[in-house]
Protein backbone atom coordinates (compact mmCIF):
# COMPACT_ATOMS: atom_id res chain seq x y z
CA UNK A 1 0.00 0.00 0.00
CA UNK A 2 1.15 3.66 -0.77
CA UNK A 3 2.19 5.75 2.25
CA UNK A 4 1.21 9.45 2.22
CA UNK A 5 4.29 11.62 1.86
CA UNK A 6 3.92 14.42 4.71
CA UNK A 7 5.07 17.88 4.45
CA UNK A 8 4.27 20.72 7.40
CA UNK A 9 1.77 23.22 6.54
CA UNK A 10 4.36 25.77 5.96
CA UNK A 11 5.92 23.33 3.38
CA UNK A 12 2.68 23.47 1.47
CA UNK A 13 1.86 26.92 2.09
CA UNK A 14 5.16 28.00 0.06
CA UNK A 15 4.92 25.23 -2.63
CA UNK A 16 1.15 26.77 -3.22
CA UNK A 17 2.89 29.78 -3.38
CA UNK A 18 5.70 28.89 -5.72
CA UNK A 19 3.52 26.29 -8.47
CA UNK A 20 1.20 28.75 -8.67
CA UNK A 21 3.04 32.01 -9.58
CA UNK A 22 1.27 31.37 -13.26
CA UNK A 23 -2.57 31.22 -11.73
CA UNK A 24 -4.54 32.72 -14.20
CA UNK A 25 -5.18 36.45 -12.63
CA UNK A 26 -7.24 38.67 -14.68
CA UNK A 27 -8.24 42.25 -13.68
CA UNK A 28 -11.66 44.23 -14.72
CA UNK A 29 -12.79 48.29 -14.24
CA UNK A 30 -16.02 48.16 -11.95
CA UNK A 31 -18.10 51.22 -10.25
CA UNK A 32 -17.33 51.87 -6.99
CA UNK A 33 -20.80 50.88 -5.65
CA UNK A 34 -19.92 47.21 -6.89
CA UNK A 35 -15.75 46.95 -5.13
CA UNK A 36 -16.35 46.72 -1.69
CA UNK A 37 -14.53 43.53 -1.00
CA UNK A 38 -12.82 42.99 -4.22
CA UNK A 39 -9.12 43.75 -4.91
CA UNK A 40 -7.12 46.34 -5.97
CA UNK A 41 -4.95 45.29 -9.42
CA UNK A 42 -3.18 48.87 -9.19
CA UNK A 43 -2.76 51.56 -6.82
CA UNK A 44 -5.06 54.47 -6.74
CA UNK A 45 -3.33 57.66 -6.30
CA UNK A 46 -4.87 61.43 -5.19
CA UNK A 47 -4.56 63.87 -7.81
CA UNK A 48 -6.12 67.04 -5.17
CA UNK A 49 -5.35 67.77 -1.50
CA UNK A 50 -7.81 66.89 0.74
CA UNK A 51 -8.78 68.87 2.26
CA UNK A 52 -8.96 71.30 -0.59
CA UNK A 53 -8.76 74.09 2.04
CA UNK A 54 -8.11 75.02 5.70
CA UNK A 55 -10.93 73.80 7.35
CA UNK A 56 -12.91 73.70 11.11
CA UNK A 57 -12.94 71.01 12.71
CA UNK A 58 -15.46 72.22 15.39
CA UNK A 59 -18.52 75.22 15.45
CA UNK A 60 -16.76 78.27 16.99
CA UNK A 61 -15.18 81.46 15.86
CA UNK A 62 -11.84 81.66 13.83
CA UNK A 63 -9.37 83.97 15.98
CA UNK A 64 -5.43 85.10 16.34
CA UNK A 65 -4.26 82.39 18.71
CA UNK A 66 -2.33 85.56 20.46
CA UNK A 67 -5.39 87.43 21.27
CA UNK A 68 -6.65 84.63 23.65
CA UNK A 69 -3.49 84.16 25.30
CA UNK A 70 -4.36 83.84 29.29
CA UNK A 71 -7.89 84.10 28.46
CA UNK A 72 -10.23 82.35 31.09
CA UNK A 73 -13.63 82.31 32.43
CA UNK A 74 -12.90 84.51 35.34
CA UNK A 75 -11.00 87.30 32.78
CA UNK A 76 -12.34 86.70 29.10
CA UNK A 77 -10.36 88.12 25.69
CA UNK A 78 -12.49 90.13 23.87
CA UNK A 79 -12.62 90.33 19.82
CA UNK A 80 -14.92 91.61 17.60
CA UNK A 81 -17.02 89.05 15.28
CA UNK A 82 -16.41 90.51 11.47
CA UNK A 83 -18.50 87.54 9.11
CA UNK A 84 -20.04 84.52 8.90
CA UNK A 85 -18.35 81.83 7.07
CA UNK A 86 -21.46 79.80 5.52
CA UNK A 87 -20.96 76.25 4.92
CA UNK A 88 -19.99 74.97 1.19
CA UNK A 89 -18.90 78.69 0.44
CA UNK A 90 -15.73 80.64 0.33
CA UNK A 91 -14.98 82.65 2.98
CA UNK A 92 -15.83 86.42 2.88
CA UNK A 93 -12.75 88.31 4.12
CA UNK A 94 -9.71 88.13 6.05
CA UNK A 95 -9.40 88.56 9.81
CA UNK A 96 -7.01 90.66 11.54
CA UNK A 97 -6.11 90.96 15.00
CA UNK A 98 -8.45 91.32 17.23
CA UNK A 99 -11.10 89.91 14.95
CA UNK A 100 -13.23 86.64 14.90
CA UNK A 101 -15.45 84.73 12.41
CA UNK A 102 -17.83 82.68 13.11
CA UNK A 103 -17.17 78.91 11.32
CA UNK A 104 -19.07 76.11 11.46
CA UNK A 105 -18.03 72.66 11.66
CA UNK A 106 -15.78 71.95 8.12
CA UNK A 107 -16.59 75.72 7.07
CA UNK A 108 -13.68 77.37 5.26
CA UNK A 109 -10.90 79.34 7.42
CA UNK A 110 -11.00 82.88 6.41
CA UNK A 111 -7.08 83.97 5.99
CA UNK A 112 -5.49 85.76 8.99
CA UNK A 113 -7.05 83.05 11.52
CA UNK A 114 -4.86 80.39 12.89
CA UNK A 115 -6.99 78.91 15.43
CA UNK A 116 -10.75 78.34 15.92
CA UNK A 117 -12.13 78.56 19.75
CA UNK A 118 -15.23 76.13 20.18
CA UNK A 119 -18.61 77.61 20.67
CA UNK A 120 -18.74 76.03 24.10
CA UNK A 121 -15.61 77.64 25.28
CA UNK A 122 -17.24 81.49 24.05
CA UNK A 123 -19.95 84.00 25.06
CA UNK A 124 -21.53 86.96 23.31
CA UNK A 125 -21.58 90.09 24.43
CA UNK A 126 -23.54 92.01 22.17
CA UNK A 127 -24.26 91.80 18.54
CA UNK A 128 -20.43 92.35 17.74
CA UNK A 129 -18.05 91.11 21.07
CA UNK A 130 -17.36 87.65 21.52
CA UNK A 131 -16.10 86.66 24.81
CA UNK A 132 -13.59 83.90 24.82
CA UNK A 133 -13.34 82.14 27.99
CA UNK A 134 -10.20 79.59 26.81
CA UNK A 135 -7.20 79.97 25.02
CA UNK A 136 -6.18 78.26 22.15
CA UNK A 137 -2.88 77.51 20.60
CA UNK A 138 -1.55 77.96 16.94
CA UNK A 139 -3.47 75.45 14.66
CA UNK A 140 -5.70 74.42 16.95
CA UNK A 141 -9.34 72.87 15.51
CA UNK A 142 -7.69 73.77 12.08
CA UNK A 143 -7.20 71.04 9.45
CA UNK A 144 -4.62 72.15 6.85
CA UNK A 145 -4.54 72.03 3.38
CA UNK A 146 -3.33 68.44 2.59
CA UNK A 147 -3.45 67.37 5.95
CA UNK A 148 -5.57 64.45 5.44
CA UNK A 149 -4.07 63.08 2.04
CA UNK A 150 -1.86 65.72 -0.46
CA UNK A 151 -1.98 65.50 -4.28
CA UNK A 152 0.34 62.94 -5.95
CA UNK A 153 0.02 60.47 -2.81
CA UNK A 154 -1.04 57.00 -2.96
CA UNK A 155 -3.63 56.05 -0.67
CA UNK A 156 -4.02 52.37 -1.97
CA UNK A 157 -1.60 49.79 -3.28
CA UNK A 158 -2.28 47.12 -5.54
CA UNK A 159 -3.89 43.78 -3.37
CA UNK A 160 -5.61 46.24 -1.34
CA UNK A 161 -8.53 44.31 -0.12
CA UNK A 162 -11.51 47.53 -0.42
CA UNK A 163 -13.82 47.58 2.74
CA UNK A 164 -16.67 49.41 3.89
CA UNK A 165 -14.59 52.86 5.23
CA UNK A 166 -12.25 52.51 2.20
CA UNK A 167 -15.60 52.88 -0.61
CA UNK A 168 -15.97 56.32 1.24
CA UNK A 169 -12.80 57.38 0.94
CA UNK A 170 -12.16 56.20 -2.68
CA UNK A 171 -15.79 58.25 -3.25
CA UNK A 172 -14.43 61.60 -1.41
CA UNK A 173 -11.52 61.43 -3.61
CA UNK A 174 -13.47 61.55 -6.80
CA UNK A 175 -12.83 57.64 -8.09
CA UNK A 176 -15.67 56.68 -10.00
CA UNK A 177 -14.05 53.22 -11.04
CA UNK A 178 -11.81 51.16 -10.34
CA UNK A 179 -9.26 48.46 -11.45
CA UNK A 180 -9.41 45.21 -9.51
CA UNK A 181 -8.68 41.18 -10.10
CA UNK A 182 -11.59 39.58 -11.39
CA UNK A 183 -12.76 37.22 -9.19
CA UNK A 184 -11.88 33.52 -9.01
CA UNK A 185 -14.32 31.25 -11.02
CA UNK A 186 -14.45 28.31 -8.54
CA UNK A 187 -16.04 24.84 -8.98
CA UNK A 188 -17.14 22.30 -6.06
CA UNK A 189 -17.38 18.09 -6.36
CA UNK A 190 -18.97 15.84 -3.61
CA UNK A 191 -17.92 12.87 -4.34
CA UNK A 192 -19.18 9.36 -2.76
CA UNK A 193 -21.66 6.55 -3.38
CA UNK A 194 -23.30 8.04 0.46
CA UNK A 195 -23.63 11.52 -0.44
CA UNK A 196 -27.31 12.76 -1.26
CA UNK A 197 -29.03 16.08 -2.04
CA UNK A 198 -29.73 18.36 0.99
CA UNK A 199 -33.50 18.36 -0.06
CA UNK A 200 -33.80 13.94 -0.10
CA UNK A 201 -34.56 12.38 3.46
CA UNK A 202 -31.16 10.15 3.53
CA UNK A 203 -31.73 6.44 3.70
CA UNK A 204 -29.70 3.94 6.25
CA UNK A 205 -25.56 4.81 5.06
CA UNK A 206 -26.55 8.00 3.46
CA UNK A 207 -25.63 11.46 3.92
CA UNK A 208 -26.84 14.80 3.03
CA UNK A 209 -23.92 17.19 1.19
CA UNK A 210 -22.97 19.33 3.65
CA UNK A 211 -19.66 20.17 2.08
CA UNK A 212 -21.02 21.85 -1.20
CA UNK A 213 -22.54 24.13 1.06
CA UNK A 214 -20.06 25.29 3.78
CA UNK A 215 -17.29 25.19 1.56
CA UNK A 216 -19.25 27.16 -0.88
CA UNK A 217 -19.99 29.75 1.80
CA UNK A 218 -16.47 30.13 2.67
CA UNK A 219 -15.55 30.81 -1.42
CA UNK A 220 -17.83 33.24 -1.60
CA UNK A 221 -16.68 34.88 1.75
CA UNK A 222 -13.11 35.07 0.58
CA UNK A 223 -13.91 36.23 -2.80
CA UNK A 224 -14.30 33.84 -4.86
CA UNK A 225 -17.06 32.98 -7.56
CA UNK A 226 -18.69 29.49 -7.05
CA UNK A 227 -19.38 28.60 -10.64
CA UNK A 228 -20.08 24.95 -10.44
CA UNK A 229 -21.46 22.03 -8.28
CA UNK A 230 -21.79 18.60 -8.33
CA UNK A 231 -22.10 15.25 -6.96
CA UNK A 232 -20.36 12.34 -8.17
CA UNK A 233 -20.26 8.69 -7.31
CA UNK A 234 -16.96 6.60 -6.61
CA UNK A 235 -16.48 6.01 -10.15
CA UNK A 236 -13.18 6.82 -11.15
CA UNK A 237 -14.82 7.66 -14.79
CA UNK A 238 -17.35 9.20 -13.80
CA UNK A 239 -14.90 11.92 -11.29
CA UNK A 240 -12.91 12.25 -14.29
CA UNK A 241 -15.64 13.50 -16.97
CA UNK A 242 -16.54 15.73 -14.04
CA UNK A 243 -13.72 17.09 -13.15
CA UNK A 244 -12.44 17.76 -17.04
CA UNK A 245 -15.37 19.68 -17.71
CA UNK A 246 -15.11 21.95 -14.57
CA UNK A 247 -11.50 22.94 -15.59
CA UNK A 248 -12.51 24.10 -18.69
CA UNK A 249 -14.73 26.90 -16.64
CA UNK A 250 -13.31 26.93 -13.34
CA UNK A 251 -9.41 28.27 -12.01
CA UNK A 252 -10.38 26.31 -8.97
CA UNK A 253 -11.63 23.38 -8.27
CA UNK A 254 -12.27 21.45 -4.89
CA UNK A 255 -13.13 18.14 -4.92
CA UNK A 256 -14.41 16.86 -1.24
CA UNK A 257 -13.83 13.24 -0.87
CA UNK A 258 -11.50 10.50 -2.10
CA UNK A 259 -8.70 11.96 -1.61
CA UNK A 260 -6.77 9.31 1.06
CA UNK A 261 -6.06 5.50 0.18
CA UNK A 262 -8.98 4.09 -0.18
CA UNK A 263 -10.32 1.48 -2.46
CA UNK A 264 -12.66 4.07 -4.30
CA UNK A 265 -10.43 6.95 -3.29
CA UNK A 266 -9.61 8.33 -6.90
CA UNK A 267 -9.17 11.74 -6.36
CA UNK A 268 -4.69 11.49 -7.27
CA UNK A 269 -5.21 9.54 -10.47
CA UNK A 270 -7.50 11.59 -11.58
CA UNK A 271 -5.86 14.92 -11.46
CA UNK A 272 -2.65 13.12 -12.68
CA UNK A 273 -4.88 11.58 -15.85
CA UNK A 274 -5.63 15.27 -17.00
CA UNK A 275 -2.70 16.89 -17.37
CA UNK A 276 1.02 17.85 -16.28
CA UNK A 277 2.02 18.94 -13.27
CA UNK A 278 -0.56 17.02 -11.26
CA UNK A 279 -0.04 16.10 -7.55
CA UNK A 280 2.39 17.64 -6.07
CA UNK A 281 1.43 17.31 -2.67
CA UNK A 282 -0.60 14.29 -1.37
CA UNK A 283 -0.11 14.35 3.01
CA UNK A 284 0.14 17.38 4.81
CA UNK A 285 1.20 16.94 8.44
CA UNK A 286 -1.84 18.10 10.16
CA UNK A 287 -4.60 17.13 11.93
CA UNK A 288 -7.67 16.86 10.76
CA UNK A 289 -6.63 16.88 7.05
CA UNK A 290 -3.34 14.63 7.03
CA UNK A 291 -4.84 13.09 3.48
CA UNK A 292 -4.78 16.66 1.37
CA UNK A 293 -4.18 16.38 -2.55
CA UNK A 294 -2.90 19.59 -4.27
CA UNK A 295 -2.21 19.42 -7.86
CA UNK A 296 -2.23 21.24 -10.66
CA UNK A 297 -3.39 20.87 -14.49
CA UNK A 298 -2.38 23.59 -16.93
CA UNK A 299 -2.53 26.88 -14.79
CA UNK A 300 -5.60 26.12 -12.72
CA UNK A 301 -5.71 24.69 -9.27
CA UNK A 302 -6.93 21.45 -7.82
CA UNK A 303 -7.61 20.67 -4.02
CA UNK A 304 -8.47 16.94 -3.38
CA UNK A 305 -9.79 17.84 0.36
CA UNK A 306 -10.80 15.54 3.10
CA UNK A 307 -14.76 14.28 2.77
CA UNK A 308 -15.54 15.15 6.38
CA UNK A 309 -17.05 18.18 7.07
CA UNK A 310 -14.98 19.89 9.98
CA UNK A 311 -11.53 18.56 8.39
CA UNK A 312 -12.83 19.78 4.86
CA UNK A 313 -13.40 23.19 6.33
CA UNK A 314 -10.02 23.28 8.26
CA UNK A 315 -8.21 22.50 5.43
CA UNK A 316 -10.04 25.22 3.28
CA UNK A 317 -9.03 27.64 6.04
CA UNK A 318 -5.37 26.86 6.18
CA UNK A 319 -4.24 25.89 2.62
CA UNK A 320 -6.82 26.78 0.20
CA UNK A 321 -7.09 30.50 1.47
CA UNK A 322 -3.26 30.59 0.65
CA UNK A 323 -4.14 30.95 -3.28
CA UNK A 324 -5.69 34.40 -2.04
CA UNK A 325 -2.01 35.65 -1.70
CA UNK A 326 -0.44 35.58 -4.97
CA UNK A 327 -2.78 38.94 -5.27
CA UNK A 328 -3.80 40.40 -1.89
CA UNK A 329 -1.73 42.21 0.18
CA UNK A 330 -3.74 41.49 4.05
CA UNK A 331 -3.98 44.82 6.02
CA UNK A 332 -3.40 43.02 9.07
CA UNK A 333 -2.12 39.76 10.08
CA UNK A 334 -4.73 36.92 10.64
CA UNK A 335 -7.23 38.70 13.34
CA UNK A 336 -7.18 36.45 16.81
CA UNK A 337 -8.28 36.52 20.12
CA UNK A 338 -6.10 35.61 23.04
CA UNK A 339 -7.25 33.70 25.85
CA UNK A 340 -6.15 31.00 28.35
CA UNK A 341 -6.61 27.15 27.81
CA UNK A 342 -9.22 25.78 30.57
CA UNK A 343 -8.44 22.53 30.75
CA UNK A 344 -5.93 19.89 29.27
CA UNK A 345 -5.45 19.09 25.85
CA UNK A 346 -3.21 16.10 24.47
CA UNK A 347 -1.33 16.30 21.54
CA UNK A 348 1.05 14.20 19.45
CA UNK A 349 3.92 15.84 18.35
CA UNK A 350 5.06 15.94 14.72
CA UNK A 351 2.01 17.51 13.52
CA UNK A 352 0.39 20.73 13.61
CA UNK A 353 -3.23 19.98 15.51
CA UNK A 354 -6.23 22.24 14.54
CA UNK A 355 -9.07 22.33 17.26
CA UNK A 356 -12.40 23.86 16.99
CA UNK A 357 -13.34 25.88 21.25
CA UNK A 358 -15.43 27.74 22.44
CA UNK A 359 -15.23 30.95 24.52
CA UNK A 360 -16.40 32.23 27.45
CA UNK A 361 -15.37 35.18 29.32
CA UNK A 362 -15.52 35.70 33.05
CA UNK A 363 -14.23 38.21 35.06
CA UNK A 364 -12.64 40.08 31.92
CA UNK A 365 -10.53 36.64 30.80
CA UNK A 366 -11.24 34.61 28.03
CA UNK A 367 -11.77 31.05 29.51
CA UNK A 368 -11.13 28.90 26.28
CA UNK A 369 -12.74 25.19 25.94
CA UNK A 370 -12.18 22.63 23.36
CA UNK A 371 -15.09 21.74 21.30
CA UNK A 372 -14.94 17.81 21.17
CA UNK A 373 -16.51 15.68 18.46
CA UNK A 374 -14.72 13.39 15.83
CA UNK A 375 -14.41 14.91 11.91
CA UNK A 376 -17.69 14.24 10.92
CA UNK A 377 -19.79 15.71 13.85
CA UNK A 378 -21.89 18.07 12.36
CA UNK A 379 -22.31 20.64 15.22
CA UNK A 380 -18.61 20.98 15.77
CA UNK A 381 -18.39 23.78 13.73
CA UNK A 382 -21.48 25.77 14.94
CA UNK A 383 -20.79 25.06 18.49
CA UNK A 384 -17.31 26.49 17.90
CA UNK A 385 -16.26 30.07 17.28
CA UNK A 386 -12.82 30.04 16.28
CA UNK A 387 -10.04 27.58 16.02
CA UNK A 388 -6.53 27.02 17.74
CA UNK A 389 -3.33 25.81 16.55
CA UNK A 390 -0.94 23.45 17.96
CA UNK A 391 2.61 23.54 16.56
CA UNK A 392 4.24 21.00 15.05
CA UNK A 393 6.71 20.37 17.52
CA UNK A 394 4.40 20.66 20.50
CA UNK A 395 2.56 18.13 22.62
CA UNK A 396 -0.72 19.42 23.40
CA UNK A 397 -1.23 21.91 25.80
CA UNK A 398 -2.00 23.04 29.85
CA UNK A 399 -4.48 24.05 31.46
CA UNK A 400 -3.74 27.87 31.50
CA UNK A 401 -1.62 27.85 28.85
CA UNK A 402 -2.52 31.07 26.82
CA UNK A 403 -4.18 30.69 23.27
CA UNK A 404 -4.85 32.24 19.97
CA UNK A 405 -8.06 31.62 18.74
CA UNK A 406 -8.65 32.19 15.18
CA UNK A 407 -12.24 32.98 14.51
CA UNK A 408 -14.58 31.14 11.94
CA UNK A 409 -16.42 33.53 10.02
Amino acid sequence: MELLSTYTVEQVQKKIKEAFQDFPLKTERIPLTEARNRVLAQEVISYENIPEFHRSTVDGYGVHYSDTLGAGEALPAYVQKKFTVEMGKEAPGKIAPGECAYIPTGGMVPEGVNAVVMIEHTEVFDENTIGVLNSVSDQENILQKGEDIQAGAVVFTRGERLRTEDIGLLAGLGVGEVRVYQRISAGLISTGDEIVDIHRLPGLGEVRDMNRYSLGAALERDGFTLQQTAVVPDQRRKLQETLEEFLKNCDLVLISGGSSMGEKDYTKEVINALGDPGVFVHGVSMKPGKPTIIGKVGKKAVFGLPGQPVSALMVYEVLVKTLTELYETPKIEAPYVLGEMDRNFPSAAGRAHYFMVSIKNEEGKNHVTPVYGKSGTLSMMSRAVGYVVIGHNEEGLNKGDPVKVYPLT
